[in-house]
């Protein structure tokens, strides 16, 4: 699998030059715990061409200060002609548990909520009809809601588990390159 990782300061830009795509990306943003599991998992998927680390649905443009409201969550960039929303939603709840609320593994509070977002009304509505048409729907707790706001997170959090494998993770380790070529 052909690899490229773009520099932007000191942060790292996962791309996955084998899942290029000619036409235009798709954006959706998943929040599933602490988001460095996330983000290693969803790098590695079908049809997902970049990833990155952020907030969703905060109410501050930055990262500095006093927690605001947001979601840790991965901005996962995709192939719509590879790979579809309920394709990844399948593939986000093997990471979740979609009964948790706010906490996934060890990591507990409001910030590590289960959640879907997009701008493109399309894609929560597939997020919506995925949940609705398991059995369990009515005791999963994934809020699924436009995104009103995203933030980046630092570089230090970009990637994470890539540049440092020995951190600990609420993801089975199993689990978490399921999907790596």
């Amino acid at each position: 699998m052909l690899e490229k990782r773009l520099s932007s300061s000191k942060s790292l830009t996962h791309v996955n030059l084998s899942n290029a795509v000619t036409r235009q990306p798709e954006e959706i943003f998943l929040a599933g715990g602490c988001l460095w599991g996330v983000q290693e998992f969803v790098r590695h998927l079908p049809g997902v061409i970049s990833t990155e680390a952020g907030r969703a649905n905060g109410t501050n443009d930055t990262t500095q200060g006093a927690y605001n409201g947001y979601a840790e969550c991965v901005r996962a960039s995709f192939d719509p002609q590879a790979v579809s929303v309920a394709q990844l939603m399948a593939y986000f709840f093997e990471i979740i548990d979609p009964y948790s609320l706010n906490k996934q593994g060890p990591d507990e509070g409001e910030k590590y909520r289960t959640g879907v977002y997009s701008r493109e009304q399309s894609h929560l509505d597939c997020a919506k009809s995925y949940i609705e048409g398991r059995a369990d729907a009515s005791r999963v707790a994934v809020e699924v809601l436009p995104l009103s706001n995203y933030v980046k997170s630092d570089d230090e959090h970009q990637d994470r588990l890539t540049l440092h494998p020995q951190e600990q993770c609420h993801i089975p380790r199993e689990i978490l390159h399921k999907y790596k070529v």
